[in-house]
Order: structure tokens, then C-alpha cells, then sequence
């Protein structure tokens, strides 16, 4: 499985919106090139249960799992604004995609209209993808941590 965070699709500009202000993924934002190679990836990895993509999903999935009662509440505050455009100014010509496809005269392509906002790189990711490489990384600096305890504990 991968936990996925907000991608900068074109959905955002042709989902239903009953809302006062224009659809928008909710910030951080990534490419969907970084969501693409993290499902590839996966794919070539099947040994692992879940892989999360972007810091904001492992910080959704954890504060779920500590106090799921609390995030539900913080998201019930923050989550319609999050999703909305700041100006709160829709334009006239959306359409949606509720009862025809959104894209049937021409391809929009992968990326919706925050381009300038999204992320192409996820430290994050790399750390999932590269999970034994920084375990052994932790254990050599622990292991160095304890040789240097240890010297400094002898009697002169």
C-alpha cells in the first residue's frame, strides 16, 4: 500500500464543488512524478506492507494512530478551508466531471494548477525507500556513540 499525500492533479479543477472558495489539495503538495516513482518503487519492493509518501502523510498516519479522537477533531476544524483557495473566488467558467468526463475534448495532462506550490522530492520517501541503509547509518553512530562512552570511562 501507498499512503499517498495531496498530488497536483488537474481533478482539482473539474471535482463537484459545493464549496464557497475554488477546490484545492490540501498544502504540502507534491508532483505526481514523486507520487509515480513512489508507486513504482513499491512495486519493485513488494516485501514491505506500506510505503508513505511525504512528510504530512507520516504525520497524518502517526497523529491518527497516537489520538485519532484529536486529529479527527482538528481536521473537522481545519479541513474545508484547507481544501479551498484562499480568495474564496470561484470563477465562472468550472465545469465538473459529475456526470461526463472532465477531459473528453482534450488531455489535461498529470499536473493541475498549483504547480508553483507542489514538491518534486520527499525526504521522507528517500528514508522509506532507503530504511536499511539508515539503520545501519543509526547503529554505526550508536556503536560509535558507545566505544566513545567507553573510553571515556576508563580508569587512568
Amino acid at each position: 500500500m501507498v499512503q499517498m499525500p495531496a498530488v497536483n492533479t488537474p481533478q482539482f479543477d473539474w471535482v463537484l464543488n459545493r464549496l464557497h472558495g475554488r477546490a484545492r489539495p490540501v498544502a504540502p503538495v507534491y508532483q505526481p512524478e514523486l507520487a509515480a516513482r513512489a508507486v513504482r518503487f513499491a512495486a519493485d519492493h513488494p516485501g514491505r506492507r506500506e510505503y508513505w509518501v511525504g512528510g504530512s502523510t507520516a504525520a497524518a498516519l502517526i497523529a491518527n494512530a497516537l489520538a485519532p479522537g484529536l486529529f479527527d477533531r482538528y481536521l473537522a476544524r481545519t479541513g474545508i478551508d484547507a481544501q479551498q483557495e484562499q480568495d474564496r473566488t470561484r470563477r465562472g467558467d468550472e465545469r465538473d466531471n459529475l456526470w461526463s468526463p472532465g477531459d473528453s475534448e482534450r488531455d489535461h495532462g498529470a499536473h493541475g494548477r498549483v504547480d508553483t506550490d507542489a514538491r518534486d522530492h520527499s525526504a521522507q520517501l528517500w528514508a522509506s525507500q532507503h530504511h536499511r541503509l539508515l539503520a545501519a547509518g543509526g547503529a554505526a553512530v550508536l556503536g560509535a556513540a558507545a566505544g566513545a562512552a567507553a573510553h571515556g570511562r576508563r580508569p587512568r
